[in-house]
């Protein structure tokens, strides 16, 4: 049986923290590619620090004669995204970092793998293990230390984005620990957020004059009491912060990006990746999976893992995990899921609508519990399978 009485950490990190500058770049290359032609291949990696940005990977387009084009967009598109988030440091400026684009053709020995020829299936990007997951702690059905760790710094971007709180810097993080009971989240016991400022002089009781209002916001009423303990900026000055703070790296923050380690991960980052790569595509499908036999009411927390070999179209696995907590046996669920949705990539892709520029909006605050889109995005996040796999078990 599950434990029901616990408490649970799960830390985020802000669109200006240097991973994410990194995956915010990524993938808003590969939505300048894919939104150009929805059958791009796109592996794009990239690499922060102090005054300067190193982009590279592969790059695959059916026509071949447009690619040295949209390769010469790249380095605008990075100095846009630098821009958007908020960085104008001394050290770390859209406008006067260095950037260098080494992106490439990709390798014709991947794309035999993956691309389709007379009737045989696309084959997967990639081998693999892609892990899903929903939970009711939340009406997003997401783990509450993740998304509310996620909820408090996004609100903080919307305030020093408005103007509201101008002294506020973009490189921020956050970890929240919240007491369970009987299952479900009760109280906040502890609030760590470390942001970045302007000013030297502000201390770290400033810093939390300013937050504290936007926190308590976003939090439920009642979580946060007496006993609640409170780190905020507790090294004291943070004012040198992003890539000139600390070099950042594309795909270093999976774990913030899903599940905040309430549920196993597969290992794979999404950003960069274009839709063929099943460590995108079939994690967004298992959350899909995960959310819906959740929202069915089959269980109240739900684990889907699948698998794949570079090449095969086919999961090679699918498996599920109720926790205890099933009201229809986990074999029934992995049979139900093999019939109401096609789990090979393309069928992924084509379910989901996932050949679209949608994943720039990804890059920061989680891929998961986000509300689906009317242009596509966070198609994953629907439950509007719930129905045919009710009828399926």
């Amino acid at each position: 049986m599950p434990r029901e009485n616990y408490i649970f950490t799960s830390e985020s990190v802000s669109e200006g923290h240097p991973d994410k500058v990194c995956d915010r770049i990524s993938d808003a290359v590969l939505d300048a590619f894919i939104g150009q032609e929805p059958e791009a291949r796109v592996a794009c990696e990239t690499f922060a620090t102090t005054d300067r940005v190193v982009i590279g990977g592969e790059v695959g387009l059916n026509d071949k004669t447009k690619l040295d084009d949209y390769l010469g967009r790249v380095e605008q598109i990075a100095r846009d995204c630098i821009k958007d988030i908020g960085y104008e440091q001394d050290k770390f400026h859209w406008n006067t970092c260095e950037v260098t684009n080494l992106l490439h053709a990709q390798s014709a020995h991947i794309a035999q793998g993956v691309d389709a020829e007379g009737d045989k299936d696309e084959g997967a990007g990639d081998q693999g293990i892609m892990f899903g997951y929903a939970v009711e702690d939340t009406p997003e059905l997401m783990p509450a230390p993740i998304h509310y760790s996620h909820q408090v710094l996004k609100r903080l971007a919307e305030a020093r984005k408005s103007g509201a709180e101008p002294t506020l810097g973009p490189d921020a993080k956050s970890q929240i620990s919240l007491r369970y009971e009987n299952g479900k989240p009760v109280e906040v016991m502890s609030i760590v957020l470390s942001t970045q400022h302007k000013h030297d002089t502000q201390t770290s009781d400033d810093i939390r004059a300013i937050v504290e209002p936007y926190i308590r916001e976003v939090l439920p009423d009642g979580w946060i009491t007496d006993a609640t303990e409170w780190w905020v900026n507790p090294t004291g000055v943070f004012v040198i912060g992003g890539p000139d703070g600390d070099a950042g790296l594309t795909g270093r923050k999976i774990i913030v990006d899903t599940y905040g380690g309430a549920a196993p991960h597969g290992g794979g980052a999404f950003s960069g990746k274009d839709p063929t790569k099943v460590d995108r595509s079939a994690a967004y499908a298992a959350r899909y999976l995960a959310k819906n036999v959740v929202a069915a009411g089959m269980a109240k927390r739900c684990t889907i893992q699948l698998s794949y070999a570079i090449g095969i179209s086919k999961p090679l696995s699918i498996y599920a995990d109720t926790y205890g907590t099933g009201e229809v046996h986990e074999e029934k669920i992995e049979n139900a899921i093999a019939q109401v949705m096609d789990l090979t990539p393309r069928g992924i892709r084509t379910h989901l609508g996932l050949n679209r520029p949608i994943y720039e909006r990804t890059a920061a605050y989680g891929h998961f519990g986000r509300a689906a889109e009317d242009d596509g995005g966070f198609s994953w996040e629907k439950t509007d399978l719930a129905d045919a796999l009710r009828r399926a078990v």
